[in-house]
């Protein structure tokens, strides 16, 4: 049955109080005068707000809100029905035309979003991607009279040339659109010095560099937390299972072990390396980086991957093949609030981020060195900026050089004295200062700035 309108039901409200009030005349009460205006005017303010609530317009059958209360970077199947709710352009014909129309339809959606909201002082915007919203950002405002804020993290034109080379049409085309648009921000933001020198010797941007800082949820994850959450995994994943005999009055898992009388939690002497590696199933480079090591690696070591990507299973199929033996690994999809908890729990991080522009930092890094979990980064222009070689962490250029250092690192595990045990140290004695700090520190001047 189809629900009734909003002048429906506001007709039926209005029917019903002036009923009352006649029967309530008619009977000669009391009462009649007051509590019939009184009521009356409830009613009537009541259907009013009804029918301004569900007012209609041309484009209500066209809208829909996607609401989302958590992080709605962890609910991908939320951002799908967002996607398919986006209106896309030309899906036929070459791909120019069809990229062409969606920077034109996207263009006029921002748009339209942009110049419908309150008057804001600041528009501080992400690049990349910067196209189209770069362009659009500034029109909005050069016409409102805002001022124009962007964070550099990388540039767009790098990220694009991965796919199609330097010398492809788009790509110079984006490389001119950013060195057009980017400078006529009013201030600019960037991840890194060398990003900062960058942007001012080859651009002319003066930028301020605001590093990455981890997240308060992002620290070394007491004994109690870090039992809870093996559990958790050993449910689902059998390399967090305990595989020796069971003891009724503990309760154990392949890395913890909880006494069931007073609820302590140690962790097993005996018990493995815990390898994370944060990074998506796509670069056959990155993946083979991983498996080469764990193919030779020297030490008992379970590799955990926080990881989802279109390659998965095939990766999935080729370690079910190895048939390693001193390593298991484990490619678990984690909770949004379980990810800081494994971070601060793990032995060792290895990250194999390279950057397009050789400008920008692995975010995944910050939130280790967060957790105090020393970190193997594979080298590339700049990362020197966040991991000192030797003193929290090292940095391999193959996977020879890292298959060597984690032999060297894990050597005299899960002995602290070592030299995994000292960039551990290093970690908790330089752990610098937190995101909301560094906002403080940087940013917030910007803003508040006549």
């Amino acid at each position: 049955m189809a629900t009734p309108g909003a002048g429906t039901v506001l007709w039926i409200l209005v029917t019903l109080t002036t009923c009352l009030s006649s029967l309530l005349y008619l009977t000669g009460s009391d009462i009649t005068c007051p509590v019939a205006c009184v009521t009356g005017l409830i009613v009537l303010v009541s259907s009013l707000l009804l029918w301004r609530l569900r007012q209609r317009d041309d484009g209500t059958g066209r809208r829909v809100c996607v609401l989302v209360l958590g992080d709605i970077g962890r609910s991908p199947r939320m951002q799908y029905h967002a996607l398919s709710l986006k209106v896309k352009g030309v899906r036929v014909g070459p791909k120019i035309l069809t990229y062409v129309t969606k920077v034109i339809v996207q263009f006029l959606q921002l748009l339209h979003v942009l110049l419908r909201m309150e008057l804001q002082s600041h528009i501080l915007m992400q690049n990349p991607p910067g196209l189209p919203s770069m362009a659009v950002a500034w029109l909005v405002c050069v016409l409102r009279g805002s001022r124009f804020i962007i964070d550099w993290h990388n540039y767009g034109y790098t990220i694009m040339a991965l796919s199609h080379g330097q010398r492809h049409p788009v790509v110079r085309l984006a490389k001119w659109y950013e060195h057009l648009f980017g400078p006529l921000a009013t201030h600019n933001l960037c991840v890194t010095k060398a990003m900062k020198d960058d942007l001012q010797k080859n651009w002319g941007i003066k930028a301020t560099t605001l590093y990455d800082r981890p997240a308060s949820i992002f620290r070394e994850a007491p004994l109690t937390l870090q039992h809870q959450l093996f559990m958790r995994l050993a449910k689902t994943y059998p390399e967090f299972q305990y595989s020796g005999s069971q003891d009724v009055k503990v309760e154990r898992t392949m890395f913890s072990v909880r006494n069931l009388a007073d609820d302590r939690v140690t962790l097993r002497a005996e018990r493995p390396v815990l390898l994370i590696s944060s990074t998506s199933w796509t670069g056959r480079r990155k993946r083979w980086f991983l498996l080469s090591f764990c193919i030779n690696a020297p030490v008992k070591v379970e590799t955990v991957t926080d990881c989802k990507g279109p390659q998965k299973e095939h990766y999935r199929k080729l370690i079910d093949c190895l048939h390693l033996e001193h390593v298991k690994i484990c490619t678990p999809w984690l909770e949004a609030e379980d990810y800081p908890v494994l971070l601060g729990s793990a032995d060792l991080g290895v990250c194999l981020h390279k950057s397009s522009s050789g400008l920008d930092l692995p975010m995944k890094v910050v939130d280790m060195f967060g957790c105090c979990l020393p970190v193997c980064a594979i080298q590339f222009s700049c990362l020197q900026e966040l991991v000192k070689h030797e003193e929290n962490g090292l940095i391999f250029r193959d996977s020879q050089e890292l298959a060597e250092q984690l032999k060297a690192l894990l050597s005299q595990f899960p002995n602290s004295d070592g030299t995994l045990g000292l960039f551990r140290r290093n970690l908790r004695t330089n752990r610098g200062e937190r995101w909301s700090d560094n906002w403080d520190q940087n940013v917030l001047p910007l803003i508040t700035a006549p």
